[in-house]
């Protein structure tokens, strides 16, 4: 048997598929992942420390709100001024917000800084999505994307985890400014690289004005629907799993978020060509089953029950595979679907998705904690999440069924 060395992907005329600017904006992305990401398990308890215990819901959907709200914006500054100023604005925005929350310790003080945050991940995420498709070609974007998302997971899997080791044995402040400081370097990276938009206009701030089919992009509305359904998960495990956590007694409130992010690095690494190979449709119909079911897992993690944590876990590694399929695969799926010239504008489109389903299982999940007593309203609201996550799998059945009548 012949072991062939290791070499990195490479296109049909043998030029390399990854170039440095890749590389570059991989690094970017896992700077600028980790540094909102760290925060997130620790921010429940640190609110409800404010005072504002009930206002725990807010704290991803206002970061998601403002997120939605700057995306018809993100995609048309990304299609006419470049997409590399667009990253950078992102990555300026959570460099000045972790910097700020120590500094802001009044209740409202937070969640007016949780509103601004929203716009980094309203503009950074759409302008790396056209990057991408800049710079790859269309047979290589699951592909492209899924190695991407390695290092965006990557972020998404450490910074929890530090951000909890930092609050625990440090202060939470220590842990804002290490966000801020991550944030920083993100910045000094997207300066090395060269844009990708041909013939980039300065910016004015007559560009803000949008007409009606700025605000959307049609193209995009297959994915868009199937991610919607989707992200309503995603709000949800952002809001509820740190504190089922503390009721099963796992002191580090990040762990979950380091599983089922491994987990995702590994089916990212393992199958990143699935949805280049096989279409995007039926790898989403698979991955968005998978969400569903570990949504049902969750509701069976009852603390009182001998196998809660064999649950926990389980659940999480599920919740893992379906977002390392789910993510590369909407993403190259809506490249697919733009126009060349309007490709931020499709990019935040779909983001604009995924910001309103994380907000609506945001403040759902919120809700029901607050009003549903007991471990009762952790199960309703993985139940009504598990359930939206079923009328994606039916949207997409339907739709292959429509495209290979």
């Amino acid at each position: 048997m012949v072991v062939r060395p290791f070499s990195f992907p490479r296109q049909a005329d043998g030029t390399a598929l990854y170039t440095f600017s890749f590389w570059l904006l991989c690094i970017s992305n896992f700077l600028f992942s980790a540094s909102f990401s760290m925060m997130i398990p620790e921010l429940p308890d640190y609110l409800t420390r404010l005072g504002g215990r009930e206002y725990v819901g807010l704290i991803i959907a206002l970061f998601t709100l403002t997120a939605g709200v700057s995306r018809p914006f993100s995609g048309k500054i990304t299609d006419t001024v470049g997409r590399v100023p667009v990253m950078a604005f992102g990555s300026l925005v959570c460099f000045v917000c972790g910097f700020l929350y120590p500094y802001l310790l009044t209740v409202w003080g937070f969640l007016t800084l949780r509103l601004i945050h929203g716009f980094s991940t309203g503009t950074k995420p759409t302008a790396t999505a056209a990057y991408v498709a800049d710079v790859v070609p269309a047979t290589r974007r699951g592909e492209a994307m899924g190695m991407l998302g390695l290092f965006t997971a990557m972020g998404m899997s450490l910074g929890p985890a530090i951000g909890s080791w930092l609050a625990d044995d440090f202060s939470m402040n220590v842990m804002f400014w290490t966000s801020s400081a991550f944030a920083l370097l993100s910045i000094g990276i997207l300066l090395r690289m060269p844009e990708t938009l041909v013939n980039p206009e300065p910016f004015r701030f007559g560009l803000l004005k949008l007409r009606k089919d700025e605000l959307f992009d049609w193209q995009a509305w297959p994915p868009f629907v199937v991610l919607l359904l989707q992200s309503v998960s995603y709000g949800t495990v952002l809001t509820v799993v740190s504190t089922l956590s503390g009721l099963l007694g796992i002191a580090n409130k990040g762990l979950f978020f380091t599983v089922y992010t491994v987990a995702s690095l590994v089916v990212r690494m393992v199958f990143s060509r699935t949805s280049d190979r096989y279409g995007r449709v039926p790898v989403l119909l698979v991955s968005t089953t998978a969400l569903a079911l570990s949504m049902g897992l969750l509701m069976l993690v009852d603390p009182a029950n001998a196998n809660a944590r064999v649950y926990f876990w389980t659940a999480a590694v599920g919740f893992g595979l379906a977002s390392g399929m789910n993510s590369p695969t909407v993403q190259a799926w809506t490249a697919d679907l733009a126009d060349e010239h309007t490709r931020g504008r499709a990019m935040a489109t779909m983001y604009i998705a995924l910001e309103a389903g994380i907000g609506l299982g945001a403040v759902a999940a919120g809700w029901m904690l607050n009003h549903v007593p007991g471990v009762a309203g952790i199960d309703a609201s993985f139940g009504f999440s598990g359930v939206l996550a079923l009328g994606a799998v039916a949207y997409l059945a339907w739709y292959q069924r429509r495209r290979t009548a």
